[in-house]
Parts: structure tokens; sequence; C-alpha cells
């Protein structure tokens, strides 16, 4: 199975992988998103360490069952061979309606078929009221390949 685009990256088809994962991140469908990693694919998510396919799924529905209405952003930071670093942010509510913005950095590794073998995410959250909200759903199209990430 091929996840085009293959590595070794160039700037360009970095920007086109960092936006595929943004897209397929803001569907919020785990197996989808799961599909683009490899079956021993490893995390690191925060405090959480996670391992294939399985554990990824298991992941994501539990994150998306706590981080509602999530939407997010993504930005190409740097690009070497088959590893693509990123920053991102991301706003989601919690069961109690109280608004979050979380930002972070993340390291991939692919292997020649494009999927990525290796995650690792460091992330903040930052208390935010709802008028403060600035990521509203996926992207339109006049963002696509714009930098669009304010450092607050």
């Amino acid at each position: 199975m091929s996840r085009p685009p293959v590595p070794p990256f160039t700037e360009e088809s970095a920007r086109v992988k960092v936006q595929a994962a943004e897209d397929a991140w803001n569907t919020r469908d785990p197996e989808k998103v799961a599909g683009a990693y490899t079956e021993d694919s490893v995390w690191r998510n925060r405090d959480e360490f996670v391992t294939g396919r399985d554990q990824i799924v298991e992941f994501l529905r539990r994150k998306w069952a706590r981080e509602l209405d999530y939407a997010l952003r993504k930005e190409l930071w740097a690009v070497l061979g088959d590893r693509i670093a990123v920053r991102f942010q991301y706003e989601s509510r919690d069961a109690s309606g109280q608004w979050w913005r979380s930002y972070g950095n993340e390291q991939w590794e692919f292997d020649a078929s494009g999927l990525m073998r290796r995650r690792e995410a460091s992330i903040n959250d930052v208390r935010i009221t709802e008028a403060e909200r600035r990521i509203f759903g996926p992207r339109g199209e006049a963002e696509r390949g714009v930098d669009v990430l304010p450092l607050q």
C-alpha cells in the first residue's frame, strides 16, 4: 500500500503531506486517520505511548469523545528526507463547555511507501473563551497552503 507523496520529501511534497494529515484529522474518523500509519506505527502523544493501528484507533476514539468540536490547523516546520516536523493548533471544548486551544509540535518519520511509522507529539493546552476561538472546522480553499497560525 502506497500513501503518496512518499519520501524523500521536498518542501512542496511535505506541504501536501501536512495538509493531507490536517484534512484527515479534521474528519474525526479514527479509522481514516489510522490508515495513514504503518501497522506497527509508534506514537508518543503527550504522556501516552501507542503502538499499532488498533491502539491508534482506540486512542483517537477516546480523544474525540473528550475533545468535542475539535478543529485543527497544521503547518510545515521543517523537512529532511523521510522526516517532517510540524507545528499545530487545535481548538475543542470539554463536556462542561470550556473551550481549549492546544499548541503543539510533532515529529514524523515515514516508511518508503509514505506511511507514517513514528509520531511524537508535544502539546500544551490553554483555556480560552468561546469568543477567543479562531479555528472553525476544516480549512476553506482560500486558506490552503497559507501559514495561518499566530503564536498566541
